[in-house]
């Protein structure tokens, strides 16, 4: 009986990994009702949503992990974090509407055959976020970041994302002639849907960063455009770890592809935060427990607020005083040169100045 379960679970699996793409590929088609074969660059100014937004210093463009729901809907942990970001980032807009797991951006609780059941398990989450079903969530969000990294239909699901964002961006008042930087903020599945995404938005004129937050990337073609990437990672976090495992791309015996070029090229920074972890306690997003031995009190969650202020301090994106926790509350000197290190440094490496 428990062998025929294990092989119906597995056949649920198998079919549910084949069904992934199609999504995207409806939308390619035309089939769906929000589908358009345009790329960022092709939007003409009549297609782009006015606003009477005004503009911002720069964009970040939130992408969450696996966890989420819809573009609006994320995982409770999340929500401090993203506070803690507005209050730091005051010249930035600060995007969260985008759902990173549908090319329309259609949330899973949104016109959908089984919307029904997404909303069921999202009021299940909000009681108990630890509940069984919800991992149907993680599933099927995953098997839609696996979708991003395929070479045969990510450039379908990452056009479809980079419309959105850019659709999105419009809406909040991006002007393309102005030459604005765009930050994509990505954590877990969304690190690899924003490089993805990245191939079709360099088209546009602004300089294109990408912060990836314990992201499991891949070595995906738009490593070759994006102006840098920072991946923040764990120690104690092992799925982050799994990217440079299953992507060939990411092994040093390849250094021709998009990854290795990228790092030879010094676009890409690896930043260990320290021993933290994906998911639980001591999480990137952790905001009640304490690092251990930190000069400035932190917890996990305000560290990694920080190193982002140091990123976009160092790229003269945010004025030096940032806000920052802990004594004095502004930016110390940039912790990037010495951050560049840890590529090459043992995995257990970090900063400690941060």
């Amino acid at each position: 009986m428990i062998t025929y379960l294990f092989i119906g679970l597995f056949l649920l699996l198998f079919v549910t990994a084949a069904l992934a793409p199609l999504e995207s590929l409806n939308w390619w088609a035309g089939w769906s009702r929000e589908g358009e074969k345009k790329g960022p660059a092709e939007l003409t100014e009549a297609e782009a949503a006015a606003s009477d937004e005004a503009e911002s210093d720069f964009y970040v463009i939130y992408l969450s992990g696996i966890g989420a729901i819809s573009g609006d809907s994320f995982p409770e942990e999340e929500y401090p974090f993203l506070h803690g970001l507005e209050e730091r980032l005051t010249t930035a807009k600060i995007i969260t509407d985008v759902y990173p797991y549908s090319v329309t951006n259609n949330g899973l609780t949104g016109q959908r055959q089984l919307a029904g059941l997404w909303r069921q398990i999202e009021k299940m989450r909000f009681k108990n976020p630890n509940s069984i079903l919800s991992l149907l969530v993680n599933l099927r969000n995953a098997l839609q970041m696996f979708v991003s990294a395929d070479r045969r239909y990510g450039p379908v699901y990452n056009l479809g994302i980079a419309n959105e964002i850019y659709r999105v961006l419009r809406e909040k008042g991006y002007r393309p002639e102005n030459k604005r930087p765009i930050v994509l903020l990505g954590w877990s599945g969304g690190g690899q849907i924003s490089i993805g995404a990245a191939n079709y938005l360099a088209a546009l004129p602004s300089p294109l960063y990408v912060i990836s937050l314990g992201g499991m990337l891949s070595d995906d073609p738009g490593l070759e455009k994006l102006t840098h990437l920072w991946h923040l990672y764990g120690v104690a976090d092992p799925l982050q770890a799994l990217g440079s495992v299953l992507y060939a791309g990411r092994w040093p015996i390849l250094p021709n592809s998009p990854w290795n070029q990228a790092m030879a090229n010094g676009r890409i920074d690896i930043i260990c935060l320290g021993a933290y972890t994906h998911n639980g306690k001591g999480n990137y997003f952790d905001m009640e427990t304490k690092l251990p031995n930190d000069a400035r009190g932190r917890t996990h969650g305000e560290k990694t607020l920080d190193t982002i202020v140091h990123i976009l301090t160092d790229q003269k994106l945010l004025r030096p005083g940032a806000r920052m926790y802990g004594a004095g509350k502004t930016a110390a000197p940039s912790p990037v040169a010495v951050a560049s290190a840890a590529v090459t440094a043992p995995v257990g490496a970090h900063d400690p100045s941060i």
